[in-house]
């Protein structure tokens, strides 16, 4: 059955606005408290000393369809190391090594995704460093992508990754005798879906659900979120 010619375009514009909207990634936001950097080094050759950040900013845009189309642009607040004490964290922090002072945080900005599966990929991108900018590869593990269950029930996504540095490469060569050259990351990190406005209706649709989510929410009054 053929349709009338004077409603075939009428019926062609109509499906094609119910035709559902391509995916896009999403853009989040970092959550500096959940997000934690770990920093590992060989110390006197008798153990591995372990620092960790707190506090990193930054963006990340996602689609965990669509793993080639991320891009994530990071700060970490060099300045906040931790050794676990106060001498030992100034000694970091000083001009020979971190030179914190100076260059208080690294960055790193990604250039190029490297999918291995639904769940894994090689993110590549230049890290800055105390001045000095390298190319540096994070093996990065997607852990999930769900509402968190604390109000106000925010749309999170989580992601752990690894790699291997050399200090050198970065011209913190301070120590030989005592320091390694060898750092390992291992990164934690949480992130906060931001709302796109003027976008489309999937924006009422998210108020919608916060709203719902927020209103069903069953947290004790003067309880602190973790």
């Amino acid at each position: 059955m053929r349709l009338p010619q004077r409603l075939f375009v009428p019926c062609l514009l109509l499906a094609l606005a119910c035709a559902p909207a391509a995916a896009r990634p999403a853009q989040y936001a970092l959550d500096p408290v959940h997000t934690r950097v770990m920093l590992e080094i060989e110390h006197a050759g008798l153990s591995k000393a372990i620092g960790t950040v707190s506090g990193s900013q930054g963006t990340l845009v996602f689609d965990p369809a669509d793993w080639s189309s991320a891009r994530v642009e990071v700060s970490v607040p060099l300045d906040r190391v931790d050794f676990g004490d106060d001498r030992w964290n100034r000694a970091v922090r000083a001009r020979n090594l971190l030179d914190t002072e100076r260059h208080p945080s690294a960055t790193f900005v990604s250039s190029r995704i490297e999918p291995r599966d639904a769940t894994h990929a090689i993110v590549h991108g230049t890290l800055t460093l105390r001045g000095v900018s390298r190319e540096v590869a994070l093996d990065a593990t997607f852990n999930a992508a769900r509402r968190h269950p604390m109000p106000p029930f925010r749309r999170m996504v989580g992601f752990s990754a690894t790699a291997q540095l050399s200090r050198a490469d970065f011209g913190i060569d301070a120590w030989p005798s005592m320091i390694g050259d060898a750092v390992g990351l291992r990164i934690e990190l949480e992130a906060v879906r931001e709302r796109e406005r003027g976008v489309g209706p999937d924006d009422a649709d998210a108020d919608a659900d916060d709203a719902h989510d927020t209103a069903v929410g069953t947290d004790t009054p003067g309880d602190e979120t973790p």
